[in-house]
């Protein structure tokens, strides 16, 4: 029993030791199927673990529950080791046998952590270049890899061939002698040039040298991997070496940095804990030996990037380092997450010294920007002292936020999610989070902390509690703490000002709002950041407006033919923005008057200038599609699967047949307007093929690109910045489809939001980062891109920015003149001769002057009358959001749900009343009545299925005069009709008023949330 009890002490304090290594080099789950001893239980807990937090978290469970060992028969630990041996994990089964025969030695962690570092740094290279396929059988031959190792990269080869070789690196690193195998393997598939760029030792060199040269134990290893390391296409990094004589740190200390388990955990993990440093214990003989062999263990040192400010970043951050709450406003590609780590890292350093608790979160508002501060920023700057996330909207957590905080030490999040807590922990639904729980907030694009965006509903809670706690002091009682702010900005705007005493008042309000006791800048700009900011040239590329446009001129003497029919006119110009938003008023105004010749004829002139818009911006052919595309869905809407609303008698064949296609109610108006178009289709279809007469502007826009990627041999990355979506995606195939492009070597695509629109299909989360890292490595090099890449988007090669007929304001210009990061940049500005354009840009120029006068005038301030301004500002803030919410509240209690009733906005039939819509997740609004089943029809759904947390869409409901009202949704395994509002006209019983919403919430109804239960035990016939 002695024996045992010294064998399992051994065991423990192997693990203790080497825990960051025998981490890495463990796949949990085949090793699970050979430990007898463990409680089935434990067992499960463990495998969900790893289903629902990755192999890694299952790892450190198991360990953890390993090293409270529960009264488990002799022989557990030789148990334990050779299931890692039989599993495929020998080399972690070396590092925890208490027999101590065979400890790897430091000369040989040192070229395995050299080797993982290697491997890392050309991970891009291999998953672009390497076919899972030329190397799986082989790498199983050799017992490089295990049966089971195959067979789950081949299911990740499904998801594309670069999820196998990103599953295939994270494996074969956990196997001994791993690279001097791999490398062997490439030769013999023919992928010599890969193993080439993994050594830097030409392919003619024999095997048996390459791994001599691998595995050699002398002071020539480090030499070698070095040279290998210095070849063109890899980064050079340092590499440092630490001591740690003490026993206890030997415990706590790990050998890898996070970094080096990147590949062995596969993609990084936003929520992995931070690996500090490990140390490895023993002699190279590899036995115990005497406390004076323990003490001789090394701890060595991954290699950590050096976190330093330059001069003008210091300055500005000082105040914030001495605790004071301020934003940073610098120009695009100085550097201001940088300062941020460094306050961050400062602050928590100054924490843990007062043994006083500290935490950090990030506020971001773009859901990208969470993994490219994260992966770029915090994590390699932080991951050696501090635990540190990355969470965003799609982010499959199955640990609450709160968790998350409590966990970890830095937060980088959307700050919707933050938002989402504080009103969880408000309403009392669950934990949730206060204010109170993180010591500094770092605030990313601070401008946006304006009315009621969603920085500025956290900031104004802020400011409530600062509030109440002077008024807690007067009374000598204990505060609430509050966290350090820290906004960043590149530019926060005049908003709209034309005066500059206007200017100065939004920056004091933008101060007022942060909580900021002062702006930083740098002052002496322009000799302090003239190395660092490269200011691109400025061009405008005007096209002339002038052209013969006979597709244009058949467009509008349709649209007039349409006002002529249903009798009104616009004093607006068709084409125009004004045009539209009279056309949508039309629109309403008929809807609620019950006029539907008029609300027809205006949704359909709406889409001939929409039509108008395009063909000015981008093809005629374009334009012709979105008509074509448009009338092709309203010819559909006429026909639809209606069911027999008689009773069922039992008769499958009778119902069949009663399931058939009809046409729906088809009135005078809709066949005159489906007649127009049809009547003049092919004339269009001609006019819009017909190359003679190209927009001016599209050809202006050639002509930019092309000189701007042939002028200089060296690559050539940029952006173009269009209005909306569609032409967006239009540009981007316009782009493919021109041979001229490719010859040159342009690769374009186009990046636009995630956001749902039922105009044109959005990009998820995965397609944009998946588009940003090719546009990063150089796979694409020209990116088409809406306005979701304006702000924070980091890639520093790009030197062509072109606007091509967008100009919105002065942050918008300083952001998109921001990305052109790169020496010898040029921001051009494409539009036609009489859109205005230009004249916007120099009003934004003028602003941008006018803003920097104003921080300055700002910075200057009397302090006495910066703080009085900064509190009547602070006071302005709550008072209006408190009336806002007040008047909100007083609509909500005079009315009720019994109160309206909900029209069709095309055929005006009453479809339900107020009383009989229910609340799904206070969102999705649904009517379960009978009654109103009777009145729709459904179809499929012409758009891919999206799938959320607990439901999905399923087909579309439409009513029986080819009006569509929502969605069939699918939630907890039953079907619930879900309506859209703006499909419906709402009628007001009390006065008569009827009204149009675009959204739910603009409705002043509270609904009551759908039981569940009511409906579960219906059957399929009900």
């Amino acid at each position: 029993m002695s024996n045992a009890y010294s064998t399992d002490k051994c065991f423990r304090y192997l693990l203790s030791c080497f825990r960051t290594r025998v981490k890495m080099y463990i796949q949990v789950e085949p090793v699970l199927d050979y430990l007898t001893f463990l409680p089935r239980d434990v067992k499960e807990q463990i495998m969900r673990t790893a289903n629902t937090s990755g192999n890694m978290k299952a790892v450190e469970l198991l360990l953890n529950t390993l090293e409270q060992e529960q009264g488990w028969a002799p022989g557990w630990t030789r148990e334990f080791v050779d299931a890692l041996q039989r599993a495929g994990s020998a080399l972690a089964a070396r590092y925890v046998n208490p027999d101590l025969t065979d400890l790897p030695s430091p000369s040989f962690e040192t070229t395995q952590d050299e080797c993982l570092q290697l491997l890392t740094l050309l991970q891009p290279t291999l998953v672009d270049k390497l076919l899972v396929r030329d190397v799986l059988d082989k790498c199983t031959e050799v017992d490089l890899l295990t049966i089971e190792d195959r067979n789950r990269i081949s299911a990740a080869e499904n998801n594309g061939n670069e999820s196998g070789v990103r599953e295939l690196l994270q494996r074969i690193v956990q196997k001994e002698n791993w690279f001097s195998t791999f490398l062997n393997i490439l030769h013999q598939t023919g992928n010599s040039a890969l193993a080439r760029d993994l050594t830097g030792v030409d392919h003619s060199e024999s095997n048996a040298e390459i791994e001599n040269l691998l595995y050699e134990e002398g002071p020539d290893i480090n030499e070698s991997l070095c040279s290998a390391k210095e070849q063109p296409n890899l980064e050079k990094k340092e590499w440092h070496a630490e001591n740690n004589l003490s026993e206890a740190s030997c415990a706590d200390s790990s050998a890898v940095s996070e970094s080096d388990t990147s590949l062995a955990e596969g993609s990084v993990s936003c929520l992995d804990e931070s690996l500090g440093h490990n140390s490895n214990m023993g002699s190279d003989s590899g036995t115990m030996g005497s406390d004076s062999d323990e003490e001789n263990v090394a701890k060595r040192a991954s290699p950590e990037p050096e976190l330093k400010l330059r001069s003008y970043q210091m300055e500005v951050a000082q105040p914030a380092l001495e605790g004071k709450n301020i934003i940073i406003c610098l120009p695009t590609g100085s550097g201001k997450t940088r300062v941020a780590v460094y306050i961050a890292k400062d602050h928590l350093d100054k924490k843990g010294q007062a043994s006083e608790p500290g935490k950090v979160i990030v506020l971001v508002n773009k859901v990208m920007l969470v993994e490219q501060l994260f992966t770029k920023e915090f994590k390699p700057f932080l991951k050696k002292w501090y635990r540190v996330t990355g969470l965003s909207g799609d982010t499959q957590l199955k640990i609450s936020f709160p968790e998350v905080v409590k966990s970890h030490d830095v937060i980088i999040s959307t700050a919707q999610i933050l938002e989402n807590s504080l009103l969880n922990s408000e309403s009392g639904e669950d934990a949730g989070v206060q204010l109170s729980d993180f010591s500094l907030i770092i605030i990313d694009e601070c401008h946006h902390t304006n009315k009621e965006d969603v920085y500025n509903n956290i900031m104004r809670r802020y400011l409530k509690q600062k509030l109440k706690n002077k008024a807690l002091q007067k009374e000598n009682k204990s505060v609430v703490p509050l966290p350090q702010i820290l906004g960043l900005t590149a530019s926060p705007g005049v908003g709209g000002a034309t005066k500059q005493a206007k200017a100065e008042e939004h920056i004091l309000k933008i101060c007022a709002n942060l909580d900021a006791s002062t702006i930083k800048t740098v002052k002496d700009y322009y000799n302090q950041l003239k190395d660092q900011i490269k200011e691109p040239c400025k061009k405008f590329v005007i096209a002339d407006d002038t052209r013969e446009d006979p597709f244009k001129d058949k467009l509008l003497e349709i649209m007039s033919s349409i006002q002529a029919y249903c009798q009104v006119s616009s004093m607006s110009d068709f084409g125009t923005q004004n045009y539209e938003q009279w056309t949508i008023q039309m629109e309403k105004k008929a809807s609620r008057e019950g006029d539907r010749k008029i609300r027809v004829c205006a949704e359909h002139l709406r889409k001939y200038n929409e039509a108008l818009q395009i063909n000015d911006t981008i093809r005629m052919i374009d334009a012709y599609n979105h008509l074509e595309t448009f009338y092709h869905d309203e010819a559909a809407k006429k026909f639809a699967v209606q069911e027999d609303d008689s009773d069922d008698d039992g008769c499958d064949g009778d119902k069949d047949k009663d399931n058939t296609k009809r046409l729906v109610k088809e009135d005078k108006t809709d066949r005159f307007l489906m007649t127009l178009f049809f009547e003049n289709k092919k004339m269009l279809k001609k006019l819009a093929d017909n190359p003679e007469h190209e927009n001016e502007k599209l050809s202006k826009l050639r002509n930019t690109i092309l000189e701007q990627f042939t002028r200089t041999e060296k690559p050539t990355r940029g952006i173009i910045f269009t209005k909306t979506r569609q032409s967006a995606y239009a540009l981007s195939q316009w782009i493919a489809e021109n041979e001229k492009f490719a010859d040159v070597g342009i690769k374009a695509h186009h990046l636009i939001g995630a956001g749902h629109s039922s105009e044109f299909k959005h990009m998820t989360q995965n397609e944009q980062k998946e588009v940003i890292s090719k546009f990063r490595t150089g796979k694409i090099n020209l990116l088409i891109a809406t306005t979701v890449a304006e702000e924070g988007l980091d890639i520093k090669e790009c030197n062509i920015i072109i606007r091509y007929s967008l100009v919105t304001n002065e942050i918008a210009m300083v952001q998109a003149r921001g990305r052109a990061r790169a020496e010898e940049s040029t921001y051009v500005l494409v539009a036609h001769s009489g859109s205005g354009v230009v004249e916007r840009e120099t009003v934004n120029d003028f602003r941008e002057k006018m803003m920097y006068k104003a921080i300055h005038h700002v910075q200057n301030m009397n302090p006495e009358e910066y703080a009085q301004k900064i509190l009547v500002f602070q006071m302005q803030n709550i008072m209006e959001n408190k009336m806002k919410t007040k008047r909100n509240n007083v609509k909500h209690f005079k009315n009720n749900p019994s109160s309206i009733t909900f029209l069709c906005k095309n055929c005006q039939i009453l479809a339900c009343s107020g009383e009989d819509i229910h609340v799904i997740e206070r969102m999705h609004h649904v009517n379960m009545t009978k009654e109103f089943k009777r009145l729709y029809v459904t179809r499929e759904n012409k758009a891919l299925q999206s799938k959320f947390a607990d439901y999905q869409t399923n087909g579309e409901i439409i009513c029986k005069c080819g009006q569509a009202w929502g969605i069939m949704m699918v939630h907890k395994g039953l079907d619930f009709p879900c309506l859209k509002i703006k499909n419906f006209v709402v009628v007001f019983k009390d006065n008569s008023q009827k009204k149009q919403y675009k959204k739910w919430v603009e409705l002043p109804i509270t609904f009551p949330e759908l039981d569940y239960s009511e409906y579960c035990t219906f059957s399929d016939e009900d």
